[in-house]
Order: structure tokens, then C-alpha cells, then sequence
């Protein structure tokens, strides 16, 4: 611990509670490497306050003593977002322990909750008052209110709702010389300048220590329908979509999921079953909803189904027949992720392109990867209908995984990236850049807009303490 965080320490021991100040190696341990085991730092101690005003003393804290801060949720960050440096000159501040729902109106259809809130927590205080928080994600478990807001989380049903960009009305925070910035009214109109809440959504902790957020909820599901289909190609994939969203607007989530992809969840989920009798190529989850005064979506989809089986465009399907089904099809979409990472070393992208290209990219992307470097095998799943595509290259049997991710994934990115941005996309979608993607941003990204972005970074974390080594690359040296 260097000498500025002891004297940091010594400061907020008068103004935190003894359990606020973590220093226990085996307490912190769990908290300095990321979820995909990419990434491993070092912190000397964790800072856990419950309550807004201790955030504000610790930041001011921080500031005083010239101490770097990585603000952290639940620390299932997919590119190495919350982790400390390896340097130990960051101290961990855990959100956690801001916890609660401070409101929760069914009537405005409004939730105002703290940055440490579990997301399938609010979804279950939401559910028992009749109404729902409409965004969902494999880690739901883990991730908080706090991370989903900073890095504008999107999951599986941004097709109908958007990503936490549109469901944030209001946002609450500490700046980086201690003052607070409180938008949680979510007034519908509010022309007093710059939007400071949207500043802050997507900023990854960079620009502020979000504290607390107002959520936009929806109507809980009265009826919902889940169906399984097998398709040749992506193509016929969204061919599908856009005849059920020509027949209901009730549709919220389209899966695209590959054979392989839907192989390894298989092997990898205890008791998994396979939706469908035959194996094809590609398969659609898909799930629509209405609300309980209105029409169910069942009788829509069969229709939908039906009409695409008899013309060919889809192979076979089968509608979940009860909740425990529907979840079973949902188990098997949620293992993805841990079933790809238990497959071994991959270079695992979070991108999106322009919808209409999704199929096409989806098929060629994955061809010129294993074309360009051999032994690899590339594939794809994803959002259907926002274009956003979990893109992964694994390496060839028997690599070695310390020297091929220092080596090859690196350059197999680049590749990818090219690709995406030559079809007008994006090289992260939903993860964020993190530490893992700040490199290719200061590669792809236009000039201008890095300017600003650092322009904004500079003027509301001027001693650069706020999640050090995160989002944006240091500044090129002065010529």
C-alpha cells in the first residue's frame, strides 16, 4: 500500500464504519480478476459505503490524496471493465452495499434504485407489485443496477424495449470533486443545457461514481409465448422476424443461435434437452408477450410458424407448452457464454452491424476467419433484429492459452474489427470497451470524436483517479 492510500485510509476511518474499509487479502482476492478470467489486478483495499454521502467523502477523499478509484458492481464485466491495474495504485469502491429500492410506483411505472441493486432483484421486487423492468441478461444473478447504467447494458430484449440508454430516466452521481449530481426526478421535459444523465450512461465509470438510477418499467407479462426453431441460415432468420413483427408488435426477443454453439450449452447444462428432434444448422429462440388486458401472442405465432413451415423458410419448431419449458429453452440461451469459455481459449467479440447485414456477416465473417488463420473455428450468436453479435474465434486444438492470447487473439481481432467496421458496424455493442477493447478504439475510432470524448473526460475527472486505464487510451504525447 503505497503512502497516499494509507493516509487516504487513515482520513475515512473517522468517516466510515469499520466494516466500510476491506484491507483482508482473501476478502478482496475475489474481486480483482474478471469475470472471463482475462484480466487480474492488484488493490490494497476495498472501500464498501452504503450510503451516498459516504460515496461523496470517499471520492473527496480520493482526491485529496491523489488516489485512483475503480468503482465496481458485481463485477461480471465482459472486458475487464471493473478490474483493478495491476500496479495496485487503485482502490476498489464497491457499490454493493447501496442496495435498496428507494421507490417503486406501478402507477407512474417508475423504479428508483441504487447502484448496488442485483438486477433479478429488481426484477423480483417488480414482478410482486405486477409490473416488470423489461431488460434481462445471462448474468442478471451477478450484474447491478449501477454497471448495467455505466455500461449501457443492452441483453435480449432490446428488440422491443431498448438498451438501459432507453430505460434510464434519471440518474444519480458523484463527481469527481465530491459534488452530486442529482437527476432522479425523470422530468419528461428538461431543457436547462447539456444532458449530464446520458453523459454518464456508457461512460464505464469514467466520468462519475454512479449512485443511483430512475428506471423505466412496463406492464408485467400477462401471457407470454416461447418458441424454438430450426433454420438453414440467418437469413431465413430474419426473414421470420420481420414476418412476426409485420403480425404483432408483441415480439421482444429473437435469438440466433448456431448448431455448434447449441451443442456445446448441451453438453455443458446438467439435464439439458434439445428443443427440437432433428439438427439444423442454425435455431431461433424467440419470445413474445402482452400485457393481461390484452391479446395473447400464442395464437399469432403458431400462424407465423405455420405459414414459415409450409413455405419452406422455417424446418421445424415447437412452442413451449408450459413455464418450465419456456425457461429450460431460456437455460440453454443464458449457458452460452459459459459453455463457449468452457470450450477453451477464444477471441470472443461483442460487435453489431446494420440489421439487414447481420446474416450475411454472420456467415461470411466466420469464413474469412477460418480462411485467414488455420485450425480456427469461428462462429456466431446473437441478437436478432439489433444486429449485435457475440463473435467468437477459438483457437486451434492444443494451444497453448497464455501464449495464443498474447499472440494470436490479438491480431484475430483486429481482423474481425476490420471487418466490422467495413460493414458500417461497431466493435462493441453492449460490453462496453473496458481494458480489453481500448486499444482498437484508439485504432478505429474517429479522430474527432476521441477529441471530444477526451475533452470530456479531462474537464469532469481532471486528476484522471476514476477508473484508471479504462475506455480511452493515454493521450498521444505533445509532438
Amino acid at each position: 500500500m503505497s503512502p497516499a492510500q494509507s493516509a487516504m485510509l487513515a482520513d475515512l476511518a473517522a468517516a466510515l464504519p469499520s466494516d466500510a474499509i476491506v484491507t483482508d487479502r482473501d476478502l478482496i482476492a475475489p474481486w480483482e480478476t474478471d469475470w472471463r478470467r482475462r484480466f487480474t489486478g492488484s488493490a490494497p483495499a476495498i472501500l464498501s459505503p452504503s450510503s451516498v454521502g459516504e460515496v461523496q467523502a470517499i471520492v473527496r477523499a480520493a482526491a485529496r490524496h491523489r488516489v485512483p478509484l475503480v468503482a465496481q458492481g458485481g463485477n461480471s464485466s465482459m472486458v475487464g471493465g471493473a478490474t483493478p491495474p495491476a500496479d495496485g495504485g487503485a482502490l476498489i469502491l464497491s457499490l454493493r452495499r447501496l442496495n435498496r429500492i428507494r421507490r417503486l410506483d406501478a402507477e407512474a411505472g417508475i423504479a428508483v434504485v441504487e447502484a448496488g441493486v442485483v438486477l433479478q432483484t429488481l426484477h423480483e421486487a417488480a414482478l410482486d407489485r405486477g409490473i416488470r423492468f423489461p431488460l434481462t441478461l445471462g448474468a442478471r444473478g451477478n450484474a447491478t443496477v449501477g454497471g448495467l447504467v455505466s455500461t449501457n447494458a443492452g441483453g435480449t430484449q432490446v428488440l422491443r424495449f431498448g438498451t438501459m440508454r432507453a430505460l434510464t430516466l434519471g440518474v444519480e452521481a458523484v463527481f469527481a470533486d465530491g459534488s452530486l449530481h442529482d437527476g432522479l426526478a425523470a422530468l419528461p421535459k428538461d431543457n436547462r443545457g447539456y444532458d449530464l444523465d446520458q453523459l454518464l450512461i456508457g461512460a464505464e465509470g469514467t466520468l462519475g461514481i454512479v449512485t443511483a438510477a430512475t428506471l423505466r418499467l412496463v406492464p408485467a407479462a400477462g401471457a407470454r409465448t416461447v418458441a424454438w426453431a430450426g433454420i438453414a441460415d440467418p437469413a431465413a432468420g430474419l426473414a421470420l422476424l420481420r414476418r412476426l413483427q409485420r403480425a404483432t408488435d408483441a415480439v421482444e426477443s429473437v435469438e440466433i443461435i448456431p448448431h455448434g454453439s447449441l451443442a456445446a450449452a448441451l453438453s455443458h447444462l446438467p439435464g439439458a434437452r434439445a428443443p427440437l428432434a432433428g439438427d439444423y444448422p442454425w435455431h431461433l429462440l424467440i419470445e413474445a408477450t402482452a400485457p393481461a388486458n390484452a391479446e395473447p401472442p400464442l395464437s399469432l405465432v403458431e400462424t407465423a410458424l405455420a405459414t414459415a413451415i409450409d413455405d419452406g423458410l422455417v424446418a421445424d419448431a415447437t412452442i413451449a407448452a408450459s413455464e418450465a419449458q419456456a425457461a429450460a429453452f431460456w437455460a440453454l440461451r443464458d449457458s452460452l457464454s459459459d459453455a463457449e469459455r468452457a470450450r477453451g481459449p477464444a477471441a470472443q467479440h461483442d460487435i453489431a452491424v446494420p440489421v439487414e447485414a447481420m446474416p450475411r456477416f454472420m456467415i461470411e465473417a466466420a469464413a474469412a476467419c477460418e480462411a485467414r488463420f488455420a485450425g480456427t473455428h469461428a462462429s456466431g450468436f446473437g441478437h436478432l433484429g439489433d444486429g449485435n453479435i457475440h463473435f467468437h474465434v477459438r483457437a486451434p486444438a492444443g494451444a497453448d492459452p497464455a501464449r495464443w492470447y498474447a499472440e494470436d487473439a490479438p491480431v484475430i481481432s483486429g481482423f474481425v474489427h476490420d471487418l466490422v467496421v467495413a460493414a458500417g458496424g461497431t466493435i462493441s455493442a453492449e460490453h462496453g470497451i473496458g481494458q480489453m477493447k481500448r486499444a482498437e478504439l484508439a485504432r478505429l475510432h474517429p479522430p474527432g470524436d476521441l477529441a471530444a470524448m477526451r475533452a470530456i473526460k479531462r474537464a469532469l475527472d481532471p486528476l484522471g483517479l476514476f477508473n484508471p486505464g479504462k475506455l480511452l487510451a493515454p493521450e498521444p504525447a505533445a509532438p
